[in-house]
C-alpha cells in the first residue's frame, strides 16, 4: 500500500496533555481517515486499540485517585495530632491522658509526657523520630504533595473521559459512513 493511499491514523499528530496523554482527534470528515471501503476495518480497529489504551488509563487513574483519597485523610489526621501535641508542649502540661486505638475494637489509656519529638510511622514497618517542627513540615509537605497529585488525577480523569467519548463518537462516524457506503453500492447494482 502506497504512504499516500494508507489511512491517516487517529492519535499519532496532535496535543498532548502535561502528562503525556495523547488527545483523540475528532474526525469530522470521514473521507479523510478513510479514502475506500478496504480500509474501514483497519481503522476501526485503531480506534478500538485507542479506547482500549484509554480505558486502561482511566482505570489506573482512578485507582491511583481512590489511594489518595484514602491517604489524605490520614495525612490530615496524623497533622493535626503533631501540632495537638506541639500546643500542649508550649502551654506546659505535665502529661496529657488519652485512649488510643490498639485494634479495631480495643482501646486503651496512656498518658504522655511533653516532649520535642514525635514517632512518624513511614511505612514498610519503619518509624522514625522528628522533631515536632521537622515533623509539621514534613507532613504538611506531603498533604499539599498529595492534594496536588489528586487534583492531577481528577484533570487526567476528565481529559481521558473526553477522549473515550471521542473515540467512541469517531467509531460511530467511521462505521456509519461504512454502512452508508454499502447502501450507495447497493443502490448502483440494481
Amino acid at each position: 500500500m502506497a504512504a499516500s493511499s494508507a489511512p491517516k491514523m487517529p492519535g499519532q499528530h496532535g496535543y498532548v496533555n502535561p502528562r503525556g496523554i495523547p488527545q483523540a482527534p475528532f474526525i469530522e470528515v470521514v473521507e479523510d481517515y478513510v479514502r475506500n471501503r478496504d480500509q474501514v476495518q483497519s481503522v476501526l480497529q485503531s480506534f478500538q486499540e485507542m479506547l482500549s489504551k484509554y480505558k486502561y488509563m482511566e482505570m489506573s487513574t482512578l485507582r491511583r485517585a481512590a489511594g489518595l483519597q484514602e491517604k489524605i485523610p490520614d495525612i490530615q489526621n496524623t497533622l493535626d495530632s503533631v501540632l495537638f501535641l506541639d500546643s500542649k508542649r508550649n502551654a506546659d502540661e505535665s502529661t496529657l491522658t488519652t485512649t488510643y486505638e490498639l485494634n479495631d475494637t480495643l482501646y486503651a489509656k496512656a498518658n504522655i509526657s511533653p516532649s520535642d519529638s514525635v514517632y512518624l510511622w513511614l511505612g514498610a514497618n519503619v518509624m522514625l523520630e522528628y522533631p515536632i517542627a521537622e515533623a509539621t513540615d514534613l507532613l504538611t509537605s506531603k498533604l499539599h504533595a498529595a492534594k496536588e497529585s489528586l487534583k492531577t488525577c481528577q484533570e487526567d480523569l476528565e481529559f481521558l473521559r473526553e477522549n473515550i467519548t471521542t473515540v467512541e463518537v469517531n467509531t460511530a462516524r467511521v462505521y456509519n459512513w461504512d454502512v452508508q457506503q454499502r447502501r450507495e453500492e447497493k443502490q448502483l447494482v440494481r
